[in-house]
């Protein structure tokens, strides 16, 4: 009993959840989900025994400092201790979030939980203070999913090697939105040699110069999905010269919620398409015309929800096999000026969408969870 209070005593300090509720923790029916709100002025931490049987757990914080907890863990402890005890735990997901939380606790964290089962790790809303230590012996979780949402850290842009460093390889899945910085260091990134899928979404400043900085040149060798909604995009063909210089061969890849231009920018050299991608999404970016510069074949190609007057003409379309034009306001049947149906041009059935306001749907649709939390 004694380790599990040690390792809760670790993980909890990250966390808390912004409403208050009269039971900081609960725990659904059939042991799966546990969720924890410690945003009291004086949170009772035992309630998260509750949680130690769950496979979901969430656990987030109240916005405040977590400097206090250095004093009341022993970081340099030897997790091997607790092995038997973390192995035995059933999580599989973990949410943490909203809190100003010292790195040294942090990756204390990810120590002990490199004996977990833990394959998802989501981290919102934090700010990560102090020098990340450097990683000995044991490694953390080994992760297939990591999220990342409106997290920034106060060791600049070498963040994500440090980060990495302290995870086992095998990472499928890396989600980064509204995180600062975004720049990578990437003469100091690892080969993520399992990455499938990488989601830079939700990053409206990222434009063509952050992304030449993030797609670390032959850092993502097996990459097959690459999406950059809200990311700042203003032409497919930047995106083209950025996948070009980084050597990224994605299958499919999605630029819809971005401001588009249907022309490339003068300074934007032509340039070739990843031999290797078939599905391109351009949906909810404002086009008036379908934008120059497309690959030459795709298997799909959506262009829905955009503000098209007028059917696109076959040579203005690369070959496709699938292409997506609903929501346009050329659709509408007897509409005989389209562009006046709304101020902005797009179909009523667009605009009632809540991915049409800016946003990703990713954003939207965790923006509408919250209003429930």
């Amino acid at each position: 009993m004694e380790s599990v209070r040690w390792l809760l005593l670790l993980l909890l300090p990250l966390l808390d959840i912004s409403a208050a509720t009269p039971d900081p923790c609960e725990l659904d029916e059939d042991d799966i989900h546990c969720a924890c709100n410690f945003s009291e002025p004086q949170p009772d931490w035992s309630s998260a025994f509750l949680c130690v049987s769950a496979v979901d757990v969430e656990i987030r914080g109240g916005g405040r400092s977590l400097e206090q907890f250095l004093k009341r863990v022993d970081i340099d402890a030897d997790p091997r201790q607790y092995m038997d005890m973390v192995k035995a735990l059933r999580l599989r997901r973990l949410t943490i979030g909203a809190a100003r939380v010292p790195a040294l606790l942090l990756f204390g964290a990810l120590r002990v939980l490199g004996y977990s089962r833990l394959k998802e790790l989501t981290l919102e809303d934090l700010e990560v203070t102090g020098t990340m230590p450097q990683p000995v012996g044991i490694q953390g979780p080994g992760l297939s999913v990591l999220r990342l949402r409106n997290v920034s850290w106060t060791t600049g842009g070498a963040w994500l090697p440090e980060l990495q460093r302290w995870l086992k390889p095998g990472l499928k899945v890396l989600n980064i939105a509204q995180t600062h910085p975004l720049d990578f260091s990437c003469d100091k990134v690892l080969t993520f040699s399992a990455l499938t899928t990488l989601d830079l979404s939700d990053n409206p400043g990222l434009g063509k110069r952050g992304l030449m900085a993030t797609l670390c040149p032959h850092k993502f060798p097996v990459l097959q999905d690459l999406a950059l909604r809200n990311a700042g995009v203003q032409t497919p063909n930047e995106v083209c010269s950025a996948l070009a210089t980084a050597g990224v061969q994605p299958h499919r890849l999605d630029l819809s919620h971005n401001s588009m231009l249907a022309t490339a920018k003068p300074e934007d050299p032509g340039c070739v398409w990843p031999s290797a991608l078939n599905s391109l999404d351009l949906s909810f970016a404002g086009l008036e015309q379908v934008p120059k510069g497309l690959p030459a074949e795709l298997e799909v190609l959506n262009l829905s929800c955009n503000r098209l007057n007028r059917k696109p003409r076959s040579d203005e379309l690369p070959k496709v096999g699938n292409l997506t034009l609903d929501g346009n306001p050329f659709l509408i049947p007897g509409n005989s000026n389209p562009s006046s149906i709304v101020p902005s041009g797009v179909v009523p059935a667009c605009v009632h969408s809540p991915l049409a306001v800016g946003m990703s749907g990713t954003l939207a649709l965790l923006q509408g969870a919250r209003v429930f939390a």
